[in-house]
């Protein structure tokens, strides 16, 4: 955990094995958990598919690079679980950050521990 935090940062979350931040300097973090299956991550964004066996989203790849960013952005947007602030989260990985949904406005990672 972060040092004087109860959260983890972003940097922790998730495969520490993934590509250099060169390559995909994004990070999805998904809190499949949440997911109600309303599918409109996979409406917006080819990243995105629903899970007939679960009817449940399923990601294709947890780190994406420049070209993929504008559409997992909307895929975070558009996820109405979490009462609109979703539980698709897109993490810039140079700056830890949160870019989408981003509820508080200040890049810190909105995910519901």
């Amino acid at each position: 955990m972060s040092e004087g935090n109860e959260h983890p940062s972003p940097r922790e979350v998730g495969s520490r094995d993934g590509p250099p931040i060169e390559e995909k300097p994004y990070k999805i973090i998904f809190e499949a958990n949440k997911c109600f299956g309303a599918g409109k991550c996979a409406e917006v964004s080819d990243n995105w598919e629903m899970d007939v066996s679960t009817g449940l989203a399923r990601v294709d790849s947890y780190f994406i690079g420049e070209d993929e960013l504008e559409s997992n952005v909307r895929a975070a947007e558009a996820c109405p679980a979490k009462k609109g602030d979703g539980c698709i989260h897109v993490v810039d990985r140079r700056t830890d950050k949160e870019v989408a949904p981003d509820p508080h406005g200040d890049g810190t990672l909105s995910v519901d521990w």
